[in-house]
């Protein structure tokens, strides 16, 4: 499970270090990806390929369906950890989520996403404020 936040900056090159704690979990190989909310999802290589059974499994007559997929895979790319465990950010995704300077990676249980600091700060503030409401909406015992 990947869980937990971690501040990091990207450098001029696209280069982004990824947390100790999720480089064992991601293995040898792992995908990035555009996310939703104008961030990035990393997945590692079993979790990419039940979402890809679960993509190939939508209608191919549904435009929403054919947009969506085509979003995700356009920009999707295979990455590998260098010596110092960074990878690179393809420019299409660092422009999708904005990275330029300070970024944010959290765990999301079979994700990892990566988001610059200043839209990880409004969304966690926004979120925050609203945290009780959601859980109520979705019925959630802890």
């Amino acid at each position: 499970m990947l869980m937990g936040e971690y501040n990091h900056v990207i450098d001029a090159k696209g280069r982004l270090i990824i947390p100790a704690k999720f480089r064992d979990q991601l293995g040898a190989s792992f995908v990035i990806t555009r996310g939703l909310d104008g961030c990035l999802f990393g997945y590692p290589q079993a979790e990419w390929q039940r979402l890809e059974a679960k993509l190939a499994a939508l209608p191919l007559t549904k435009r929403d369906a054919r947009a969506f997929v085509r979003f995700l895979y356009s920009a999707a790319t295979e990455c590998e950890l260098d010596r110092q465990g960074r990878v690179n950010i393809p420019a299409i995704l660092r422009q999708h989520a904005s990275l330029q300077k300070d970024c944010v990676i959290i765990g999301v249980s079979n994700r990892f996403e990566i988001w610059s600091a200043d839209r990880w700060n409004d969304y966690s503030a926004t979120t925050a404020d609203n945290f009780d409401e959601i859980a109520e909406d979705l019925q959630i015992d802890f």
